[in-house]
């Protein structure tokens, strides 16, 4: 089973290889950017990509799209440092087969990918619990508002972005980044660039 681990911290990459170390029949190869990940993901077909979601360039949603794009039957688990259940939530409607936080048990990245491998999906305990019983709290967290397209460019705002650098980097029409920013603003209560940064990081987003 070849495993794609997209991630640009190399200690993150070589802790998945050290946790399967032991296991002849897993192969893991590595990127560091979506670009990387998108093009290694066309070259060597793995069975299995493991997308952290905040990139340095666009997010492991956006990568997400694109590689289920190019095959709409790639297996895809999502890896990040923030365990708020909105962003387990956005990884399932976006294609994930699962969703592991990094701040958890290390091997729940192992029986997320032995499970995804053999077609079923996986969520933490935990953090399906948390989705679970969130009730109030989880819709009044102001990004369970937007969906992960609209994530992907409030991040890609608080990065400092412009609206013709970012249509670029989604792949998108000006006209539409721009049409999806002012939705944004109407959703989250707020008027400014500046404002939807200080909301971006003060949730996580950025």
């Amino acid at each position: 089973m070849r495993v794609l681990i997209v991630d640009d911290h190399r200690i993150v990459a070589s802790g998945c290889r050290a946790l399967f170390a032991d296991d002849a029949e897993i192969d893991i190869v590595e990127a560091a950017d979506a670009e990387s990940g998108e093009r290694v993901f066309g070259e060597r077909h793995p069975d299995i990509c493991v997308l952290d979601i905040n990139l340095p360039t666009v997010s492991g949603f956006e990568l997400a799209r694109r590689l289920l794009a190019l095959d709409s039957s790639a297996r895809i688990i999502m890896f990040s440092m923030n365990d708020d259940p909105v962003f387990a939530a956005r990884a399932i409607e976006v294609g994930a087969k699962g969703f592991v936080s990094k701040t958890g048990d290390p091997h729940d990245l192992v029986e997320a990918i032995r499970e995804v491998a053999k077609g079923g999906v996986y969520l933490p305990a935990a953090i399906a619990q948390r989705i679970a019983f969130a009730g109030p709290s989880f819709a009044q967290s102001p990004i369970s508002k937007l969906t992960s397209r609209e994530m992907e460019i409030l991040r890609l705002i608080s990065a400092g972005k412009s609206l013709s650098e970012i249509s670029w980097l989604i792949h998108s029409s000006y006209k539409t980044v721009a049409n999806t920013s002012s939705i944004m603003r109407h959703k989250l209560g707020v008027r400014t660039s500046a404002e939807l940064v200080r909301l971006a990081i003060e949730n996580g987003v950025s």
